[in-house]
C-alpha cells in the first residue's frame, strides 16, 4: 500500500501529491474489484449520472485541478478554457471521456492516469502559486484536497451503484476536512462527516446538507 506523508506537529499534516495518488489508487484497486457482471450504466447512489459517467467526471476533475496549476502564471479569474460538453442531457460536462470500447478496464485506467496528472503538478507546484475555483483562489495543496475529496465521494457514490465496498481511513478523511471543511464537526466519525460535510449523509446531532461547499483558500489567507 502506498505510505500517505503525515505531519510530526500537533494535528492533521497538510494534504500532499502522495494523498491524491494514495486516494485514487484506493479507488483504482475498488473499481477493479466490482464483478465483472456489474451495471456501469447503473445510477451512482443518489446522483442521476450513471457509474460510468461518475467515474469519468471524477477523471475530468482530477485533470481540471491539474491543468488549473498548469501553466506559467495560472488564470486568476476563470478555468483554463478548455471546451466542455456532455454526452446526453443531465449528464455532467468533461473534456476527458474514456473510449467506451475498452470497456471498464479503460475507464478506470483513464481516472489513474488522470489522478497521476493531478499528483505530479502538486509536487512541482510552488506553494506560492494560486489558481481559480469556482469557491475562490486555492493552492497546490487546495487542489490537492480537492481531488481528494471528489475521489473519496464519488468512489461512494459508484460503491452504491455497483455494490463494492468503500471506506477509505480515518486520516485522510481527517486532513481533508481540516483543510476545506473548517466548519465541520471535529468530535465525530471521519469518514461519516466528510459524507454529511457534502451533501451525503447524517451525523448524530447534525441533519442532512441540502447545500454545502468547501472552502479552498491557502491555509492563513481565510
Amino acid at each position: 500500500m502506498l505510505e500517505v506523508n503525515r505531519s510530526s506537529g500537533p494535528g492533521p499534516g497538510p494534504v500532499t501529491a502522495d494523498d491524491v495518488q494514495y486516494a485514487v489508487r484506493l479507488a483504482v484497486a475498488a473499481l477493479r474489484g466490482a464483478d465483472a457482471a456489474a451495471d456501469w450504466d447503473a445510477n451512482a447512489g443518489s446522483l442521476e449520472w450513471s457509474c460510468r459517467e461518475t467515474v469519468e467526471h471524477l477523471a475530468d476533475d482530477l485533470f481540471a485541478y491539474a491543468a488549473q496549476l498548469g501553466p506559467e502564471q495560472p488564470p486568476l479569474d476563470t478555468e483554463v478554457p478548455f471546451v466542455w460538453r456532455a454526452e446526453r442531457p443531465g449528464a455532467p460536462a468533461n473534456v476527458i471521456f474514456a473510449d467506451r470500447g475498452a470497456g471498464p478496464a479503460g475507464l478506470v485506467r483513464v481516472l489513474d492516469a488522470c489522478g497521476g496528472l493531478l499528483a505530479a503538478m502538486v509536487r512541482v507546484t510552488p506553494a506560492t502559486v494560486r489558481a481559480h475555483h469556482v469557491f475562490g483562489l486555492s493552492d497546490a495543496e487546495g487542489f490537492a484536497a480537492m481531488g481528494v475529496v471528489e475521489t473519496l465521494v464519488h468512489l461512494h457514490d459508484v460503491a452504491e451503484g455497483l455494490g463494492i465496498g468503500w471506506a477509505p481511513d480515518a486520516g485522510l478523511c481527517d486532513r481533508v476536512l481540516v483543510r476545506l471543511f473548517p466548519d465541520a464537526p471535529t468530535g465525530t466519525d471521519r469518514w461519516p462527516t466528510l459524507l454529511w460535510a457534502t451533501g451525503r449523509g447524517e451525523i448524530p446531532g447534525h441533519a442532512r446538507l441540502s447545500r454545502w461547499r468547501w472552502y479552498g483558500a491557502p491555509r492563513g489567507e481565510r
